[in-house]
């Protein structure tokens, strides 16, 4: 049996570490690239971990949060996380960090150096042959999001949407568990 306290706090507790992550991309400067490139594949982590916590554990309170958006706006949430995945899964195996993300030229002393200015780069189409066919399609799935919602896009525009859709559905999702964990008494 699963103690709801624990999974509420333990849920907070992977939302704050996502939001301190995204939040720190608006303070990196761009001149510390080994620090930044850190930075925004921590944002990816953080994102995509507790996106992947939701669609698991509250699917219902998730199908939810996305149903209340416009189609558009859903697509586009959808997408970019779909995209964040492709990132996540394939830094360090296959492919590095500069491989996706292209730095904005330096200014030093410029009020703009910072690394929500650089953009994300058009990736080669990975080599799936090697999977099974239903891992195929995902890989592929999340490449197309990848090249549509991510690709030429600066870093600055990908987090904040999706970023806000995964904590406002947490907050709900902790909402439930706690109401779930009073009924029970």
């Amino acid at each position: 049996m699963c103690d709801p306290a624990a999974e509420v706090s333990a849920l907070e507790w992977s939302v704050t570490a996502m939001r301190d992550a995204t939040e720190r991309l608006t303070r990196v400067r761009a001149s510390d690239r080994p620090r930044a490139f850190a930075m925004i594949g921590e944002a990816v982590w953080w994102v995509t971990i507790v996106d992947a916590t939701l669609v698991r554990h509250h699917p219902d309170v998730y199908d939810s949060a996305l149903a209340g958006h416009a189609p558009a706006v859903r697509q586009l949430i959808e997408g970019t996380l779909a995209g964040l995945r492709f990132v996540r899964n394939r830094m360090g195996n296959q492919v590095d960090y500069v491989d996706f993300i292209h730095p904005a030229a330096c200014h030093p002393g410029a009020d703009d150096d910072r690394i929500t200015a650089w953009t994300w780069n058009p990736v080669p189409e990975p080599t799936v042959a090697s999977l099974p066919p239903r891992g195929q399609a995902w890989e592929m799935t999340r490449y197309r999001a990848y090249k549509a919602h991510l690709a030429g896009h600066t870093i600055g525009e990908i987090f904040g949407r999706p970023a806000a859709f995964v904590e406002l559905t947490a907050a709900e999702a902790t909402s439930v568990i706690d109401i779930s964990a009073h009924a029970a008494r």
